[in-house]
């Protein structure tokens, strides 16, 4: 690896030393379950999580209460999805969402549409945005639900979120995003963008693998997909791996708190790389929006040579992918 390049951050991130630093007491030292609260090595572990929580929702502007730990975003989704439209709407309303839309958003609502629900995917132009308008025009019809992710996982073109938001709020539907992707450069804040319902994995933003959540507005009251002790508001039991929880706090931060710094240096190397790939290449063209796109993202096409062969000349030297981690081998 240190010989080799990595360009695959969007698939996942090392956990920085400093975030490890600050989980390690969680796995020996401070080794409490947080759901033992008769004891006070529960308690320091209880007390770990809902510092974790209370921070977490302030960096996004949510209320400490709206946030579920899960495993990541992938559970997040099919919990919100799958949650929403069984429990809180009934079979009359739509689920509206993206054909770009990350696999597990896909797959949940085919699951929807499989059990009676009217889903709708959105088509995207040549830059892969979707048309507000179409939107709009669905909205109008009756309640709905709408997934769309902040930023693709592939291409890393960006939809108006925050319009997406206003329509859904205007048209009395619940908006779902899904923004793994985005929160290391793009500010997140959930009460101006009108996010009823938000997705976030930890190992996105150099945190650790395994942990994410599900933010949920206080208004939508849901059924638990996964039943036992109660934990999480009753809504998803198990649990809570604690040092993986205050992990992925102090990612949020860090990712939040240098925001703008890292999309300013991302934005420079990308373009550098960028201009240099032109320079001295020809059949190379460019996937998705350049001005609607994230700072660290950059999707290329090679004319007249597919993925596999083009990894094959690059394998010694530069680690990148042909496509989204959850798509391998499609």
């Amino acid at each position: 690896m240190s010989k080799k390049i990595y360009l695959d951050y969007q698939a996942t991130t090392p956990v920085d030393p400093n975030i490890l630093k600050k989980m390690m007491p969680f796995f020996n030292e401070n080794f409490g379950n947080p759901h033992s609260n008769n004891h006070e090595v529960g308690r320091y572990a209880a007390n770990a999580v809902e510092e974790a929580r209370e921070n977490i929702a302030n960096l996004i502007n949510a209320q400490k209460s709206e946030i579920i730990f899960t495993s990541g975003a992938t559970e997040s989704n099919n919990f919100a999805i799958k949650s929403i439209a069984n429990n809180y709407f009934d079979k009359d309303c739509q689920i509206i969402t993206v054909e770009t839309e990350h696999k597990c958003v896909l797959e949940s609502c085919h699951s929807l549409n499989q059990e009676g629900f009217k889903v709708h995917y959105l088509e995207v132009n040549e830059e892969g945005l979707i048309n507000l308008e179409n939107l709009e025009k669905l909205l109008k019809e009756k309640k709905s639900l709408v997934s769309i992710m902040s930023a693709n996982n592939e291409i890393g073109v960006k939809q108006e979120i925050k319009k997406i938001g206003e329509l859904c709020k205007k048209y009395n539907s619940i908006f779902h995003s899904d923004v793994a992707q985005s929160l290391g450069t793009e500010k997140i804040d959930v009460e101006e963008m009108n996010i009823d319902a938000l997705s976030i994995s930890a190992h996105k933003i150099y945190g650790p693998k395994g942990i994410g959540l599900l933010l949920i507005d206080e208004d939508i009251n849901l059924e638990p997909l996964i039943l036992g002790g109660g934990q999480e508001y009753g809504l998803r039991s198990g649990t809570l791996p604690v040092p993986l929880v205050v992990g992925f706090a102090r990612a949020i931060e860090v990712a939040v708190l240098n925001q703008k710094k890292n999309a300013e240096k991302l934005l420079l190397h990308r373009n550098n790389l960028l201009e240099g790939l032109f320079e001295n290449n020809s059949g190379l063209l460019i996937n998705g929006s350049m001005k609607k796109r994230l700072p660290h993202n950059l999707n290329l096409s090679v004319l007249d040579l597919n993925g596999a062969k083009f990894h094959k000349l690059l394998k010694s030297k530069i680690i990148c992918s042909s496509g989204s981690a959850c798509s391998n081998g499609e």
